[in-house]
Formats: C-alpha cells, structure tokens, sequence
C-alpha cells in the first residue's frame, strides 16, 4: 500500500493547528520566569515560581533526537526508557500502519527539522497531548507531550 503524501499533509496541518492551541494555553500558564523539572521514572513535571510548584503535568516521552547521529528514535522503540515515560506511545506506531503513513510506524529516521516536527505533532495529536515540551540533556533533544496539566 503506497503512501498518500495529500492525505499526510492534511493530517500534518490539523495536528499542527491543534498542538499552536495547546502549546499557547501553556505559554500562558507558565509565562517567562518558570522554571521546570522533570522525572523520566515518574513520567511527571513540575514548573514552579520563587520554589513554589504551580503546575504539574504527566510527560510520555514522544521520542528523542541525538544530534551526534542526527537521527530521531521513538521511545516505543527505545527499550532503555522507563515504561511510564513511555506510555502509550505504541499507539502511534500503530495509527502509522494502519493509516500507511510515514515516519510514525519507522523505528528512527534521518534527523530532519521540518520531518521531526511533522512527527512530534502528529503523535501528540494521536496520543490526545494537551502540549508539547523540548528539553536537551548533553546531545540528546527529548521531545514530550504534556497530559493532565494541572495549575494550582
């Protein structure tokens, strides 16, 4: 079954128009003087001010980009990572294979700007993502989508 590029494209700019929503709900949370903390084990982080938490989010860990060998990896496909932080990422492989499209059922893929963010939008999409998050950690980009966001 070949893949329908029109029909990705379609896909691509619903998932992009949604997640331009969620990631300004959450600049507006957080303004400019959060500062942030995540824990992979508990698939969990924590933005707070002057040391006082003020929203709390569960993370799946979408997928990482190692800039060394530019090339993106899943984290379902990742069997290092801890499984919370996984989460339900194997939905996104599966909603790749049986829509035929591309990247979302492929292991890894060439690092490429414009095609990681494709794929980070769509999956936060697949997985019902309220936001997007991109922290690095040495060569490593992680790219998460934020559940149960929770201010206080």
């Amino acid at each position: 079954m070949d893949h329908d590029h029109s029909d990705w494209e379609d896909v691509v700019r619903e998932a992009t128009a949604r997640a331009a929503a969620g990631q300004q709900h959450l600049i507006d949370r957080l303004g400019d003087d959060a500062q942030y903390h995540w824990d992979l084990e508990q698939a969990t982080i924590a933005c707070s001010r002057h040391g006082e938490v003020f929203c709390t989010a569960r993370l799946t860990l979408l997928g990482t980009v190692s800039l060394a060998e530019s090339t993106w990896l899943w984290s379902w496909a990742d069997e290092t990572l801890p499984p919370a932080a996984v989460g339900d990422t194997a939905l996104i492989r599966q909603c790749g294979e049986h829509h035929n499209y591309p990247v979302l059922p492929w292991p890894s893929f060439n690092h490429h700007p414009d095609l990681v963010k494709e794929a980070r939008v769509v999956s936060s999409a697949v997985l019902d993502a309220e936001a997007l998050w991109t922290d690095q950690s040495g060569d490593l980009q992680l790219h998460f989508g934020l559940h149960d966001l929770n201010a206080r």
